[in-house]
């Protein structure tokens, strides 16, 4: 694939991770952003917002039935929850070669689209039309979790904190800065969308207890496991690593990792094993930035594999 070749359209454009996504399109080689949806931003100029933006391309508050007629060959659906099936509805109908990637939860459980957490299973991506991206805290769990999910007896414990963007732009107590001050919020305790969502993809029971910090983005996932029969913790290393070896976007080290160093970052650092005297509890950590391998740029890698192009092709991917 030679050129920008690919005609892009970005509904719910404004968000953080809409942000996040026309950053880094701007450089792709392959895509061309055709189309840019916000009902808020309706008529303004995106360079306006976005100065690494050439051009004269303008927001639009387009409709699904507007979307359906629109010459595109890929849709991302950057919206809240409860809101992408009018317009998937209208791609199925006026535009169903499109592909399509949803970022909200709208279609995680659904046998007819893919789920797509590339390092668990790009194989078959290229060609899919509708892609549903994993959720932040999902991915965290789910690449913490699965390298020994064959070892584990009973749930998997997640104590999830994640800065105040993952609350998005909306108003509410997730993303007030006045009251996250000093303050670390528990919420959704129990039956968290993620933790079905993961129990789901996993195929094992997962416990997961989110909570929202005052800093800004970034996810830390301390995970903690019971395995059926003792291991070591040399043993239990070596599986991270045969299960990431050659993963690009996925760090391996010793000590837990922080999420002031994973900030701003395209990928996943995974740390901090530790195996209980007994041989038979062991925690993990795993930090990633929400609002990029949590979203965007984890958008971006399902776009480039249902394209056929280098799966990391626009992610600066250094870590």
């Amino acid at each position: 694939m030679n050129g920008k070749s690919v005609r892009l359209g970005l509904i719910g454009a404004r968000g953080h991770v809409g942000a996040e996504l026309i950053r880094l399109l701007a450089s792709h080689p392959n895509f061309e952003l055709a189309l840019v949806s916000s009902r808020e931003r309706d008529g303004t100029l995106l360079r306006d917002h976005h100065p690494e933006v050439t051009g004269d391309l303008r927001y639009r508050n387009v409709t699904p039935a507007q979307l359906a007629a629109e010459p595109l060959d890929a849709v991302v659906l950057a919206l809240p929850n409860g809101m992408a099936a009018e317009y998937v509805a209208a791609l199925d109908a006026g535009n169903p070669q499109a592909v399509v990637v949803d970022l909200s939860a709208d279609y995680r459980f659904d046998a007819g689209w893919r789920y797509g957490l590339p390092e668990l299973g790009r194989e078959g991506m290229a060609g899919q039309r509708r892609i549903s991206n994993p959720g932040c805290y999902a991915t965290a769990m789910q690449l913490a979790i699965a390298p020994l999910k064959d070892l584990l007896e009973g749930p998997a414990q997640c104590f999830g904190v994640s800065g105040h963007s993952g609350a998005g732009t909306s108003p509410s107590d997730r993303n007030d800065e006045a009251k996250l001050r000093d303050n670390l919020m528990p919420y959704a305790l129990t039956g968290h969308v993620h933790e079905r969502e993961v129990t789901r993809h996993l195929d094992h029971p997962v416990e997961f207890m989110p909570h929202v910090a005052p800093h800004f983005r970034g996810i830390t996932m301390t995970v903690n496991l019971h395995l059926r029969e003792p291991a070591d913790a040399a043993h239990l290393r070596e599986r991270f690593e045969e299960a990431y070896d050659g993963e690009r976007l996925i760090t391996l080290q010793d000590d837990a990792p922080w999420v002031s160093a994973i900030a701003g970052r395209h990928g996943v650092a995974i740390g901090g094993l530790t195996v209980s005297d007994d041989g038979r509890r062991v925690v993990v950590v795993a930090v990633l930035d929400n609002l990029l391998k949590g979203a965007a740029t984890q958008a971006l890698q399902n776009l480039n594999l249902a394209f056929g192009v280098d799966e990391l092709e626009g992610i600066p991917h250094a870590m």
